[in-house]
């Protein structure tokens, strides 16, 4: 099994993907979010349940929550859920 997802797994996964994957989380925002219009987005926060993302249109920030569809096991099910999550935000907005 791989790490729990832990405060300090919760900020290594978001700096990775803020770092590395910004344009996924803007797309997370925009359609999983449910605010199109967001011009930029960070997480800031995931847990088993969920993720936190700060969106910000134009000069207005918001805070999300956007739930996942199962419960993640752990850091793992954490990196694949997101890949899943990606793959299924750009297929719909083609």
């Amino acid at each position: 099994m791989a790490d729990p997802i832990t405060a300090a797994v919760s900020d290594r996964i978001c700096k990775h993907m803020n770092e590395d994957h910004a344009d996924a989380v803007l797309i997370y925002a925009r359609v999983f979010g449910k605010v199109p219009e967001a011009t930029a987005a960070e997480m800031v926060a995931i847990d088993p349940e969920g993720m936190d993302i700060n969106a910000s249109i134009t000069e207005n920030a918001l805070s999300l929550r956007i739930p996942f569809d199962h419960t993640l096991q752990d850091a793992e099910d954490a990196h694949q859920t997101l890949i899943s999550m990606i793959k299924q935000a750009r297929s719909t907005s083609k």
